[in-house]
């Protein structure tokens, strides 16, 4: 399988949220994605107290556990992107930026 891009991550969440309507993606209701993304790192936060390092790298359903954890997180960042108009362009330049910011930045 190929790995997804931002803009397909970004399409799957809005195809999601056009079906349920959870809530609508707008402005003033970005923070609420962001909460419960937070709730979702919590869970990847128990899986590493609860079954450790170990578990993670060689249990395979501990593995998938946490990459579902932290998938959820991403969906909820993707959430919050549709909230905020944000795109995949802006996103990935973004990430660009902050990658050469960072790769000098305790030089």
């Amino acid at each position: 399988m190929e790995s997804i891009n931002m803009q397909r991550m970004l399409e799957i969440q809005k195809e999601l949220q056009d079906k349920y309507h959870w809530c609508d993606m707008i402005p003033e209701n970005g923070h609420r994605s962001v909460l419960w993304g937070v709730g979702e790192f919590g869970e990847i936060i128990d899986i590493i107290k609860k079954c450790g390092d170990d578990a993670i790298m060689n249990d395979p359903e501990t593995r998938k556990e946490f990459i579902k954890e932290m998938v959820d997180v991403m969906m909820y960042l993707m959430d919050t992107s549709l909230c905020y108009g944000i795109t995949a362009e802006e996103i990935s330049k973004v990430y660009e930026e902050k990658h050469a910011y960072n790769m000098t930045r305790w030089d």
